[in-house]
């Protein structure tokens, strides 16, 4: 009774045979054609690494050109706000400045009206206080004139002393 575990030599052979003709059809046609499709997927993955690689360094130079224009963006705004800071400055002390000599002129302006003003009332109140005397010196002297002998006696002193003092 032939055995299933144990395969007959006539059996062996053709299967040996058989695997022998396969093999050297895949070694002659099949192998080759697996290397090559091996070789080009390696390649392939070669230089998608290459690329890779190459977009890493560029994208580093790029990052790296992003930085030193930030940092100039920085300087320049860092100089912008210094420069606008200065003109800020100057334009308020120039403010000031003429504030000041704006206020002075007007305070001279002031203190010369209230000079004018203060003469002025000097003078209404000296032509004032000479019509009130000679408004008094006439009523007096109307009132000590009322005589006739006095009025005599009071013109001879006028005269005398008028005399005396040439």
């Amino acid at each position: 009774m032939p055995s299933f575990l144990t395969p007959d030599f006539g059996l062996l052979f053709w299967m040996l045979l058989a695997f022998l003709i396969v093999l050297g059809i895949l070694a002659k046609f099949g192998f080759p054609a697996i290397i090559n499709m091996v070789e080009e997927r390696k390649k392939y993955i070669d230089q998608s690494l290459k690329s890779a690689y190459e977009a890493n360094e560029k994208l580093a130079n790029i990052q790296a050109e992003s930085d030193n224009i930030l940092k100039e963006a920085r300087t320049r705004q860092s100089e912008i706000l210094r420069d606008a800071n200065q003109t800020r400055d100057q334009i308020i002390s120039q403010a000031k400045q003429k504030a000041s000599a704006e206020g002075a002129r007007i305070l001279d302006e002031a203190r010369k009206q209230i000079d004018a003003e203060q003469e002025k009332a000097r003078r209404e109140n000296r032509e004032q206080i000479v019509d009130l005397s000679v408004q008094i010196a006439s009523k007096v002297l109307a009132k000590h004139l009322e005589e006739e002998d006095s009025q005599k006696e009071w013109v001879n002193q006028l005269l005398d002393k008028i005399n005396a003092d040439k």
